[in-house]
């Protein structure tokens, strides 16, 4: 279906975090739009609320918007009064459906219905929109890094064909480095009549992806490559370390063009699990390398580049790490058991968000039983005793203020990052000497102390 394919190509597959792309579905008419967007609302309510996509629909009055004989998409118009009485109806209530999930009050007023459209606008670009439904609006002129996917029902050719697929190709990162376009229609021979009119003839096989068999060779071949080292294998040796970042490196970036073709994930030889030990293998070289380059130990070879991104768009999240704990304290065979352990720490050392925290895990793993209750629940708990324990030690170590220091930490939760260029951090400091000198002077404790609540800090802010 379009939603679990837009799932996809939004970057999110079960078990993985969702990495902010959102797209764009155009349709051929205004019929056509509200039957689509009445069939998204269907299949979304059989899904629990924090599993569905946040979508919106915009149209105007459309005449003949299927077929335009001069190539040019209609310029927007938004004069919501000439469209037929139930098409604004429906609009209102899709506009409703709209203020009730981001708490605004817009309608089809003339004095209202821009508003709704600068404010839908700023909602694609800052990816609180997972799609938007469309039949002219949107597919000339607005841009968005996040937005890389244009669904296409509907017929265009030329200049509009080509104005529409431009909505996808702002690039954003190692990770967005080209646009999706799924079409329910055939317009291939549109397409290259477009490119051909209006760029030059020989850029075709850069403007449009290859097909599948050219990369999923080249992905095989790679991995043939990859092959000279076991999963799991530590790696000994600059020359070989550097040969095997290249390779992996090479090998994400071909996964992420493949990802957008149906049928690798079914083809995919490498499993899952020999994935993930080729990623911890991988983020943990980054991570030596990292240090050697903020150390100034030795010079880092500027042709290697690790694209983490890459794999931070399918890393774990917490909710699959909690399903794999419930399934361990769920078995009953000791070996059993064991493989399930070994799944959560190849699941959380594969993954560069989580794997500086593979201790608290394992030790979350320990304190379970076949008594214990909900798993979401006992996590909680678990991170609160945590967090404080750990915290105590910081203000213990530093001597800190600790009411002043809880309260400060606390706020830098809420706020979802750690702000420490104001006054505040200077208020949990204890009184020095001011002729104290080398680590007991203030500067040296400040920045002492920064650099722990900022190791504190992104140890438990992304576990929930």
């Amino acid at each position: 279906t379009i939603l679990s394919k837009n799932q996809k190509n939004l970057g999110t597959k079960p078990g993985t975090l969702q990495r902010g792309f959102n797209s764009i579905f155009a349709a051929a008419s205004v019929k056509a739009a509200k039957a689509y967007y009445v069939e998204f609302a269907r299949q979304q309510s059989e899904l629990a609320a924090d599993k569905r996509l946040k979508i919106a629909t915009i149209f105007t009055y459309a005449p003949n918007s299927d077929d335009y004989s001069d190539g040019l998409l209609p310029e927007e118009d938004f004069d919501t009064g000439a469209l037929e009485l139930p098409d604004r109806e429906f609009l209102e209530t899709a506009i409703g459906d709209y203020n009730q999930m981001f708490g605004s009050s817009f309608d089809t007023s003339a004095d209202s219905f821009g508003a709704y459209y600068e404010d839908v606008s700023e909602k694609m670009r800052n990816r609180q929109l997972d799609m938007l439904l469309v039949v002219n609006m949107f597919l000339t002129g607005f841009d968005a890094k996040t937005l890389n996917t244009l669904w296409v029902d509907k017929h265009m050719h030329h200049h509009g064909l080509l104005q529409a697929y431009s909505r996808t190709n702002r690039i954003l990162n190692s990770v967005k480095a080209y646009g999706n376009i799924v079409s329910f229609r055939n317009l291939e021979k549109e397409t290259s009549e477009a490119i051909a009119l209006f760029g030059n003839k020989e850029a075709e096989g850069i403007t449009v992806l290859k097909p599948f068999g050219v990369y999923f060779d080249a992905y095989l071949e790679k991995l043939d490559q990859l092959s000279r080292w076991e999963p799991g294998e530590l790696i000994i040796g600059e020359a070989e370390q550097d040969l095997f970042i290249k390779t992996f490196g090479e090998l994400l970036r071909l996964r992420n063009i493949l990802s957008a073709f149906d049928e690798f994930e079914e083809k995919d030889p490498l499993s899952p699990r020999d994935l993930q030990d080729y990623q911890s293998e991988y983020i943990e070289l980054y991570r030596q390398r990292r240090a050697e380059s903020e150390g100034e130990r030795k010079r880092i070879n500027d042709d290697l580049t690790f694209e983490i991104e890459l794999i931070k768009q399918v890393e774990v999240n917490v909710d699959y790490i909690l399903m794999l704990v419930e399934k361990y304290r769920d078995q009953h065979a000791e070996q059993s058991r064991q493989e399930v352990r070994e799944d959560i720490r190849r699941a959380v050392k594969s993954s560069p968000t989580f794997q500086n925290k593979l201790d608290l895990i394992e030790r979350f793993v320990d304190s379970v039983s076949a008594t214990s209750g909900e798993i979401d629940e006992e996590w909680k708990a678990f991170l609160t005793d945590q967090k404080a324990i750990e915290l105590a030690g910081i203000v213990k170590e530093e001597n800190l203020k600790q009411p002043e220091t809880e309260r400060f930490i606390n706020a830098m939760f809420r706020r979802g990052h750690l702000e420490t260029s104001g006054s505040d951090i200077d208020q949990i400091l204890p009184r020095g000497s001011l002729f104290a000198t080398g680590a007991d002077s203030r500067i040296e404790r400040k920045k002492r102390v920064i650099e722990k609540l900022k190791t504190f800090f992104d140890r438990f802010h992304t576990l929930g």
